[in-house]
């Protein structure tokens, strides 16, 4: 009835964990790009895994690749640091019993620094995460990759020949009612080192310009620290604004 798909690499500290909160599916569709930690050894240990190694691709590409390895029409994309809970899993298996749409938004709880963070838009933080995957696909996007549908509904009987991908719509895309868990950052080093590789990849889309280069990281920080309510997590949410407009600088001086 359903797939996990999850991406892996040197994923250790939280597996465990994940792949078992998701021992109620089929399947779980692991694909890992070069882990030199205990990430295989610890798949071993769950008799509905599925690991595959593959040179990475890119975020989009390799997402698509552990969705078509999936047996299952209906895929559940989930990262390593990401938990499915209990009452998420029960309206999952509720709703795969009599789908309304092809493709379902799903709202993420992110805890920063060892606390659950639900200001400064990071909540609900709502993606496509469950979706039949015969009716959606990956945008093929670097990072920041989204689910498209494949066609504009279900009764098309032709997608376009181009392989070119139509938006979801609303009125095709449902929105569970719980969240899972994200474990987002755990130190302030960590997130550094992963918004530089993310600015990297983002500063290629981004026109550079001085003005930009000022304006934007301080209003990244006014927005989230006072606009979004940054303030009710004191120090830490001090921290997040900052380091979020930091991250925004660096796409525009990369």
């Amino acid at each position: 009835m359903l797939s996990v798909v999850i991406l892996t690499l040197n994923s250790e500290k939280y597996l465990a964990e994940v792949l078992k909160s998701c021992e109620f599916a089929d399947e779980v569709v692991v694909v890992d790009s070069g882990s030199q930690d205990a990430t295989e050894q610890i798949c071993s240990g769950f008799k509905n895994v599925k690991f595959h190694k593959q040179k990475w691709l890119g975020f989009s590409a390799q997402k698509q690749l552990g969705v078509d390895l999936a047996r299952n029409s209906w895929v559940f994309v989930l990262d390593s640091d990401e938990v499915i809970l209990e009452p998420l899993r029960d309206e999952i298996l509720q709703v795969l019993q009599c789908p309304e749409f092809c493709a379902y938004e799903v709202a993420r709880a992110n805890i920063f620094f060892g606390k659950e963070v639900r200001t400064m838009g990071l909540y609900p933080d709502c993606t496509v995460r469950l979706f039949d995957r015969t009716l959606a696909k990956f945008d093929g996007r670097e990072i920041h990759e989204k689910v498209v549908l494949k066609s504009a509904a279900k009764t098309d009987e032709q997608t376009p020949a181009d392989g070119a991908n139509l938006t979801a719509t609303k009125n095709q895309i449902g929105r569970l009612k719980n969240h899972f868990k994200h474990y987002a950052y755990d130190s302030i080093e960590q997130f550094i080192a992963k918004q530089n590789r993310y600015s990297s990849l983002g500063a290629k889309g981004a026109k550079s310009s001085k003005f930009k280069a000022v304006l934007n990281p301080a209003w990244t920080f006014f927005k989230l620290f006072f606009l979004k309510g940054g303030w009710r997590e004191g120090w830490r949410g001090y921290v997040i604004a900052r380091l979020y407009a930091q991250y925004t600088f660096w796409k525009y001086v990369k």
